[in-house]
């Protein structure tokens, strides 16, 4: 067979760069909703990517040490919904396994942004197989893609061996000017400048149009200079469609290994013909049939041709990245089983990780904590937990947004290290004073299947809201910890002391609340929180000592895995008055149960360190820790009253927070908001009272 000539490859290459276009073009005329321009400027960007540089197979896209391709411009989700179709990706199931059919087939494309359709609004990980995360909210999807590349250079140092480079994978980002606004996308980019990521690429459309208008109303800086400033490397292609540029600004990034790279592309929002730009087109909106067919005959494509893709476009497809991705994967999979043989230990580790298993005896340094009337935090709780639980979890690591000594978050066992460019290996991250990015890192990690945790005060949950909902779309078991978790923060006052931060992190669907009320609830709150494989948790926990209570007069704290339990009272007869709390009001409702049982009132404890774990147990046992005929109910909460009406009835009461805190000590603050058992022996006294009526 002839070789093929040049100009017979460059009419392959565009072929398949119009087909990407006029795809995104018509997926959006068909929905008539969607983003046009970005996706079809962006295409020769994509196609030069992953038909020259992606390392990744489409026939198994959670291979372990695949290219990660982020794309944080996720309203250009038609964009990616064409590359995974025409490379050919294959779908997988829930249990990670390939399922060999495709992740999105054409009729997929025909139906985007349709009901339960494979191809929504913007990228859905979970949902399209080969989405590697969920973007659309902007800054998070770069944000996040840092946290894939730490994942890497700490899977690397801590697995590969001489004679073993498992772990060399690159991230690619595509990004666009309301990302690099955004301040979580700024937070990110200087801690990848600071950890000199040289695994990290952005790849920056610049193309000054924003929905408002010209960029020029609000965004005038120097981007390549305050990238500079950041520690990146900064690469420029003036015209999107020059795919030689393109190429040699991929090599170098492939080439530097001491710090990330941004390539800032020049685009025209809209379309254009081989080798130069066209109309820009309306930004989130369909471009109107007129303007398709000009735009294809603009290509020299058949105008009235809907969803057309030419067979030569798969062939193309698959003498790139679909036949590198198989050879590169089909090579560490005979690496990774010589690897099992020498390394089993090491490889079980992996095969585990990827599964989001744990290890047997995972939990067997973790001790139970002895009655004591002072007791502890449950932030020192945690602490202890966590240190033994991470000495049997190799892949668990994490860290704080600055207040590591402050919350307990640290691993402070013997070899744990500090993770930075001097000690990939180490486990401890430091975030720095950035909390949304912590945040949104974190999510990168967990979706590098390593098991992560990020620390804060519960107060500056609200600079991570945006991460922290990701993290419960995406089905991510990342484990957000905040300490100082109410007003017992005392005299930093009413901006450190949360009130809301609770009822606002229950009502995110597939977030898990855990507040436990003292060292042991916190012990099977980490036994409970390990196994899950699919949701977050946000572990809530005080800073002022909480006392440990003695588990010979009241029950288990087993409990604590089905939400709530009944901690106080006999469970099996029917009580006056129910008083339920959480966290550190617990021991506020047993001192108050004491005393109503030596006046002969019949009251029940019941801790509910979750909510969201006590509504997935059964009618009958929420029936019977909540008996339906016991009207008469105390909730305890220092937080808002918001959200647990639906716990304690139309005639109950509930004591919680209807205002901002104040500044001091937390005695003077519980006896001002009323968090004392002589106010919850009122209440209780009360509405007995009136049911004896």
């Amino acid at each position: 067979m002839a070789a093929r000539t040049d100009e017979a490859t460059e009419r392959d290459t565009w072929r398949s760069v119009n087909t990407l276009r006029t795809l995104a073009m018509d997926a959006v005329q068909a929905a008539s909703s969607g983003h046009p321009g970005t996706a079809m400027a962006l295409a020769p960007v994509a196609y030069t990517l992953w038909q020259k540089f992606l390392r990744f197979d489409p026939e198994l896209p959670i291979w372990a040490n695949r290219d990660r391709f982020v794309l944080s411009v996720g309203h250009a989700s038609a964009l990616l919904y064409g590359l995974l179709h025409l490379s050919g990706v294959k779908a997988v199931n829930a249990d990670y396994e390939s399922v060999g059919e495709p992740a999105v087939t054409l009729d997929d494309i025909k139906a985007f942004r349709k009901l339960d359709s494979k191809t929504p609004g913007h990228p859905e990980y979970r949902w399209t197989s080969g989405v590697e995360a969920t973007t659309g909210p902007l800054g998070t999807g770069i944000a996040t893609s840092v946290g894939m590349a730490m994942a890497e250079q700490w899977l690397a140092a801590t697995y590969n061996r001489p004679g073993y480079e498992l772990f060399d994978y690159d991230v690619y980002a595509l990004c666009g000017d309301g990302d690099l606004m955004e301040g979580v996308g700024a937070e990110a980019a200087s801690l990848a400048g600071h950890q000199r990521l040289g695994n990290l690429c952005w790849l920056y459309d610049s193309n000054d149009i924003t929905i408002e208008g010209s960029t020029d109303l609000a965004f005038t800086e120097d981007v390549a200079t305050r990238f500079t400033g950041l520690g990146w490397a900064v690469e420029h292609v003036d015209d999107a469609n020059d795919l030689g540029a393109l190429e040699r600004a991929l090599e170098a990034f492939r080439a530097r290994t001491d710090r990330p790279t941004l390539i800032i592309v020049r685009t025209v929002i809209g379309f254009g013909a081989p080798n130069k730009q066209g109309t820009a087109a309306a930004h989130g909106e369909p471009l109107g049939v007129d303007e398709v067919r000009a735009a294809k005959a603009s290509y020299g494509w058949p105008e009235d041709a809907q969803f057309l893709v030419p067979d030569e476009v798969y062939a193309d497809f698959e003498q790139g990245v679909r036949a590198r991705g198989a050879r590169l994967r089909r090579e560490w999979e005979d690496l990774f089983g010589r690897y099992s043989g020498e390394h089993p230990d090491l490889a079980d580790q992996l095969n585990r990780m990827q599964k989001r298993t744990l290890p047997d005896g995972w939990d067997e340094l973790v001790e139970e904590f002895p009655a004591d009337a002072k007791g502890l935090s449950g932030r020192d709780a945690s602490g202890k937990v966590l240190n033994a639980v991470a000495q049997r979890v190799p892949w668990l690591l994490g860290g704080s947004s600055d207040l590591a000594p402050s919350n307990k978050s640290r691993l402070t066992f013997d070899g744990a290290g500090d993770f930075g460019p001097d000690d990939r290996a180490g486990r401890n991250l430091h975030f720095g004073v950035r909390e949304h990015a912590a945040a949104a890192v974190t999510n990168g990690l967990s979706l590098s299947k390593v098991r992560a945790y990020q620390a804060g005060f519960l107060i500056f949950s609200d600079f991570q809201r945006g991460a922290l909902r990701l993290s419960a779309l995406m089905e991510l078991p990342v484990i957000h910890l905040y300490t100082h978790d109410s007003i017992g923060v005392g005299e930093d006052g009413p901006t450190h002391q949360p009130v809301e931060h609770l009822a606002s992190l229950r009502a995110m669907p597939g977030m898990i609340d855990m507040r436990p009320a003292d060292a042991n609830e916190v012990v099977e709150a980490w036994r409970t929180i390990m196994p899950i494989r699919h949701e977050p948790v946000a572990l809530v926990l005080s800073r002022q000592p909480l006392p440990t209570l003695d588990r010979t007069r009241y029950a288990s704290a087993a409990g604590v895995a089905k939400g709530a339990y009944v901690l106080a009272g006999d469970p099996a007869a029917t009580p006056d008055v129910i008083l339920i709390a959480t966290g550190s009001e617990v021991s506020l409702a047993v001192a108050a149960h004491e005393q109503l049982t030596g006046e002969g009132i019949a009251s029940r404890v019941v801790s509910m360190p979750s909510m969201a774990l006590f509504d997935q147990q059964s009618q009958e046992y929420r029936e019977q820790v909540i008996p339906p005929a016991v009207a008469a109910r105390v909730v305890v909460e220092q937080g808002s009253s918001f959200g647990w009406h639906r716990w304690v009835g139309p005639a109950g009461r509930v004591i919680a927070m209807s205002t901002f805190g104040s500044s001091a000590p937390l005695k003077d603050l519980q006896t001002k908001f009323g968090f004392t058992p002589e106010a919850v022996t009122a209440a209780a006294r009360e509405l007995v009272r009136g049911a004896a009526g």
